[in-house]
């Protein structure tokens, strides 16, 4: 790595610098109104931009010459115009396009229906290079692609299009998502929405425009987060055309669901625009008493207060009813897969467990001139939970088929409160442009959590290779004591950080070569009345380059720095020192055929400090479950990534990647354990998924689709073993078939093709082990009007 970078300051060294120009412009339909979400591309460059909802679009970074200007609409004649850039000057144009605002509206319903590729990040990154320039590796996956696999929330499938990317245990409601080593903190629309290891309640898809994933630290662009990267989840926003979809779904194990997408204007002038998604849902599972009923809300509110600031004022609401937390789980003492798929541990008559998320922000636009922007956002996140979770008390000693099965209260109650204030701006210093951000991040959290009463469920063993449910009578069930408010009863866990930070994009060349210097000082406070109170605060620099040695070809290199809070203490009662450490990368980045498909290749090492695993050695006294955990001291993670996307000939879509991953304990305490593999790093993830659609003749409007996921070397994520393939290789292969004619969709899919046994699991502290099986085969079918 630090030969690259010498490399590349060396080239920096002998070149003349040269100065660069600029395009800004509006575009408007034929009726007077803006034309959003219009591409807006320099031929031959790979510099481009999209409108937005006023028509304004800008690029930046161009050498000086003629170029041809292309305004490109799928389903429609490109519109081309020829430009002359000047060193250090501003081009401005306006174009007005033939069609009218309705008929855009059509062509972008029906032109949006198969495209996979992203080429610019979304404003919740803070960053507006494109993302072949950035010196980070970004893989996005957009509404395209999660209509297509029939992706409905984070639990289902969604890890499959981003390589290194693998979902591993979850409790119903909760994603937890692994890359690089460590699990990926969870954003949405730039927010740390973590409150607890058991949050956030998982984004529905009805609400989402896009999911982003940035890998590793990338503590300058959205706050502290895992040294493996994070997940920022883009809700859908205004667009200012007026349209509307909804959507019907049929499915295995009694799946019923109905959403609805409304887009539009609220009033005559086009100031104040809306979008209202809704969504409810009926889910049933292959595992009896089990199922999962939702609904959410998601209205948008946006005002144009005049050309250069705009208001977005929005509220999350999702609810969701189901089975006991805990259900989804199979034990045994013989070894994994020794059940059936359908095994349960739960009851008919079980009270379920109730889960709401509400979230409400507010977001300021302003652009002060054609440099600099300011960004301001206020979130303001709630979540409750009142219910229950299922878990053993232990296997019988003498019969390995006896258990005797636990219950326990699971209240939860959590309060997210985020603020974040940045500016971005770019200006010259002789030839050199600068291209800014800056600002502050600051973040509350409170989590309350009651566990704290539990009884054994039934009075008798439990034969889990006969089981035998209902017959429990409301008496043998416990009841929970909830007289107090649940801050009374419950134990409190408090966070709060405040993160400070400056970037500086420095692009010569004529933005062939950028250089990226940053800097960010955060400080965690972490509370709650076991641990005690902590406070950490670290400095964190950065450093990037990104070379294009052609306008479609980049390479990168970075290094980052690793800070993360470390709360809690170990069995002894002492606190843990937070995370620390360094993450190098890097890679390359190239497009293909004018931009249709994209390809990424990346190499990192990630070095992580004061890590904490499960303590084995000295469980509860009490209960003998091992609830402490201790600082392994050290562990490396170092692979290679390989992303593609896009459309590789007219009407064939393809993802397909592939991660290795090697993590391990370099340094402990505990001698025996150095070498180790780490838990929930799978050494090799492979996936793929085509989608072709007919362009020509009678079957103009078919789409079919295939794709699988192959994991081989893995990892159980909570205890490892230590022997080479814990769990056994993972194969899955899905397909569908659709069809789109004018304003109606189909879209037929099956999972689990070949109806195989598939699970992730663990071994348990008393020798048993447990593990979730997914569904066999299974479909859904979806039928969608749009207007």
């Amino acid at each position: 790595m630090k030969q690259c970078f010498t490399c590349f300051l060396l080239i920096l060294s002998t070149y003349v610098f040269a100065q660069s120009g600029k395009i800004q412009g509006i575009l408007s339909s034929s009726d007077s109104q803006p034309a959003s979400s219009v591409n807006v591309v320099l031929k031959g460059t790979g510099k481009g931009s999209v409108t937005d909802p006023n028509g304004y679009f800008e690029i930046n970074g161009i050498a000086p010459g003629k170029y041809t200007l292309v305004v490109s609409f799928l389903g429609l004649a490109n519109y081309a115009e020829i430009i002359q850039i000047e060193a250090d000057k501003t081009s401005e144009v306006a174009v007005v396009l033939k069609e009218s605002a309705q008929q855009l509206n059509e062509v972008v319903v029906t032109a949006s229906s198969q495209k996979y590729k992203e080429s610019l990040p979304s404003q919740g990154l803070r960053i507006s290079t494109p993302i072949l320039e950035t010196a980070q590796n970004i893989q996005v996956i957009n509404k395209s692609l999660l209509y297509d696999q029939q992706i409905f929330d984070m639990l289902e499938g969604v890890q499959r299009n981003i390589s290194g990317a693998q979902k591993v245990e979850h409790w119903d409601n909760y994603a937890r998502i692994n890359m690089r080593g460590s699990q990926l903190t969870p954003f949405r629309n730039g927010m740390n929405v973590k409150l607890s290891a058991w949050s956030p309640l998982t984004e529905d898809m009805s609400m989402v425009e896009r999911i982003e994933f940035v890998k590793g630290p990338a503590g300058f662009m959205l706050a502290n987060g895992e040294p493996g990267g994070f997940y920022n989840v883009v809700t859908k926003k205004p667009s200012g055309k007026e349209k509307g979809e909804v959507t019907f779904t049929l499915g295995s194990y009694e799946h019923y669901r109905v959403t609805t997408d409304l887009d539009g204007k609220l009033d005559k002038n086009g100031k104040l625009l809306y979008r209202l998604n809704l969504m409810g849902q009926l889910k049933g599972s292959h595992r009896e008493f089990e199922f999962n009923n939702r609904y959410s809300i998601a209205p948008v509110l946006k005002y144009l207060i005049n050309e250069n600031s705009a208001l977005t004022l929005e509220y999350n609401e999702q609810y969701s009813q189901m089975s006991v937390v805990g259900s989804n789980y199979s034990f045994s003492r013989r070894g994994y897969a020794d059940l059936p798929a359908s095994f349960t541990m739960a009851e008919p008559n079980l009270e379920p467990t109730v889960m709401r998320d509400k979230n409400i922000s507010l977001l300021l636009d302003h652009r002060f001139n054609e440099h600099w922007k300011l960004t301001a956002q206020l979130a303001y996140l709630h979540f409750k939970q009142v219910g229950q979770s299922l878990w053993p008390l232990g296997m019988s000693t003498d019969n390995d088929s006896l258990m005797h099965r636990g219950i326990s209260i699971w209240d939860a109650f959590g309060v997210n409160k985020n603020g974040q204030i940045y500016i971005n701006g770019d200006f010259n210093t002789g030839s050199v442009d600068h291209h800014i951000l800056m600002g502050v991040d600051m973040s509350h959290k409170d989590y309350f959590a009651d566990w704290n009463q539990g009884a054994e469920l039934g009075g008798a063993d439990f034969n889990i290779y006969q089981p035998i449910y209902g017959q429990l009578t409301a008496a043998q069930i416990p009841q929970w004591d909830r007289s107090r408010s649940i801050r009374e009863r419950a134990v409190r866990y408090n966070n709060s950080y405040t993160g400070f930070y400056i970037q500086d994009e420095m692009s010569f060349f004529h933005n062939m070569l950028r250089l990226t210097l940053a800097g960010r000082y955060t400080t965690n406070t972490y509370q709650n009345p076991y641990e005690g109170t902590t406070k950490d605060g670290k400095f964190t620099p950065r450093i990037g380059l990104s070379w294009s040695v052609s306008s479609s070809t980049a390479i990168y290199g970075v290094i980052d720095q690793v800070f993360l809070a470390n709360p809690g203490t170990d069995w002894q009662g002492a606190n843990f020192d937070p995370i620390t450490g360094v993450s190098r990368e890097v890679g390359i980045k190239k497009d293909w055929y004018d931009g249709r498909w994209n390809t990424a290749i990346s190499a990192y090492q990630i070095t992580r400090n004061n890590v904490l695993t499960t303590d084995v050695d000295h469980p509860d006294p009490t209960t003998s479950q091992l609830i402490y955990n201790r600082q392994t001291g050290q562990q490396k993670t170092k692979g290679l990534e390989f992303d593609v996307k896009g459309e590789l000939v007219k009407g064939l879509e393809l993802v397909l990647n592939y991660a290795y991953t090697d993590a391990r304990i370099t340094k402990d305490s505990d001698e025996t354990v150095i070498g180790n593999a780490v838990a929930g790093a799978t050494k090799h993830l492979q996936n793929t998924w085509l989608s072709y659609k007919v362009q020509r003749g009678t079957l103009t409007g078919l789409r079919l689709s295939l794709g699988y996921q192959y994991q081989a070397g893995r990892s159980s994520w909570f205890v490892f073993d230590n022997s080479e393939n814990a769990l056994p290789d993972y194969f899955r292969l899905d397909g569908g078939v659709g069809y789109q004619t004018g304003k109606l969709s189909i879209n037929l899919l099956f999972n689990n093709l070949l109806d195989k046994y598939l699970y992730s699991g663990a071994p348990n502290y008393d020798g048993t082990f447990y593990w979730q099986a997914e569904a066999p085969r299974n479909y859904r079918v979806s039928v969608g009007y749009r207007f």
